[in-house]
């Protein structure tokens, strides 16, 4: 059960201490406080945990303070949008906002390699108005024997140029929790140019010690790719364990399921999934279209294949698009064979707008017929 306090009542409020004092005398429950941060104010919210069942949701809702309770049908306790559930929803990290109306867009480099790669890719962000970047410096690999990345080397000349060329925050993987302490250490001695998206793959969605160390911290958002042979459920109960230990700043990427029946594509494409986890969730939702495809291949319309499926996202109501691009794709240590050039830059930033456009109009016609339908149900 979730008891959501009215926007003036805060942790510091007379009507919360005396919400306190009577929710603490209920039997066999644990209490949990929560922020919920959205674009306007701030949510103060109590979780109740344990034997919810016999709690009257009519007295709870009478207390002082309380703006509305909602019960917890769903697993998903912290992230999930439970029945007639309209919290806001997102959060704001390094003057970015993220939540599940807007969009942003990570277009970088799989992989470190160069100084002068990640500059040239910098720059070209800076000068089309992008102010997001994915940068790979803990790559996991397959096989033992390719590049795992520069790690920690690479870090403060990678956040440098990123304050050079004001890029506020960088999607970052990591693969152990002693690359946060790396990250921590690089961030404070550049005097914190820019900021870190923490990114969990495929590969660690369930890997439910790092899961529980990367909730516990507070500094960095993360973003967590869906498991690429693993149900949605099971990825989303993934999202919880970091919500669940205090980390609700999560957002959930689409990257593509690994099948057979995904050929010639690398992964079998899962971005009809952006509505689904929008309806079953609060997190904002990013798609992985360079991870879908695999390659530069191109449809006889002209459009890329890594384009035409970005727009499917985008248009299907993305929030962010995590994408490989790089100055010379031959010389990349990573993914060049999928990564797009920074030619290419402006006009797949026009695609999406032009997809977004469509996507909001959609929005509109919807609610159009909404209201439609709410009248000829009432007549």
């Amino acid at each position: 059960m979730i008891v959501v306090l009215k926007p003036q009542v805060t942790r510091h409020s007379p009507e919360f201490a005396e919400l306190m004092t009577l929710l603490s005398h209920k039997p066999n429950i644990t209490i949990r406080i929560h922020e919920e941060t959205g674009a306007h104010r701030t949510l103060t919210e109590i979780y109740l945990i344990g034997d919810t069942v016999l709690l009257d949701k009519a007295e709870i809702e009478s207390l002082p303070g309380v703006e509305r309770v909602v019960r917890v049908t769903e697993e998903y306790r912290i992230l999930g949008r439970h029945h007639d559930d309209t919290r806001p929803t997102g959060f704001e990290y390094n003057a970015v906002r993220f939540d599940q109306n807007n969009l942003n867009v990570f277009a970088g480099l799989c992989a470190v390699d160069t100084p002068r790669h990640v500059e040239m890719m910098m720059k070209a962000l800076r000068d089309h108005g992008q102010t997001c970047t994915r940068m790979g410096a803990y790559k996991p690999r397959t096989n033992p024997y390719s590049f795992q990345g520069h790690g920690a080397q690479c870090l403060p000349w990678v956040f440098e140029l990123a304050g050079k060329y004001g890029i506020k925050v960088i999607a970052m993987e990591i693969t152990h929790d002693s690359h946060l302490d790396e990250i921590q250490e690089a961030l404070h001695h550049t005097g914190h140019p820019t900021g870190v998206m923490v990114q969990i793959g495929t590969r660690n969605t369930q890997n439910f010690e790092l899961l529980k160390i990367v909730g516990r911290q507070r500094e960095f958002p993360v973003l967590l790719k869906r498991g690429f042979g693993i149900s949605l459920e099971e990825s989303l109960n993934a999202a919880e364990y970091l919500a669940s230990e205090g980390n609700r700043n999560v957002v959930f990427g689409l990257r593509g399921m690994k099948s057979g029946a995904a050929e010639p594509h690398r992964n079998f494409v899962d971005f009809a999934h952006v509505p689904v986890v929008k309806r079953l969730t609060r997190m904002p939702i990013c798609i992985d279209p360079s991870h879908s495809v695999g390659s530069r291949d191109r449809a006889p319309d002209g459009i890329l294949d890594v384009s035409h499926v970005t727009a499917q996202g985008v248009i299907a109501g993305a929030n962010m698009v995590l994408v490989d691009f790089h100055p010379a794709p031959h010389l990349a240590l990573v993914d060049g064979p999928q990564a797009l050039l920074l030619e290419e830059l402006p006009y797949f930033l026009e695609d999406i707008a032009i997809a977004r456009e469509a996507y909001e109009r959609r929005q509109k016609l919807a609610a159009r017929s909404g209201q439609v339908l709410r009248v000829a149900e009432g007549s």
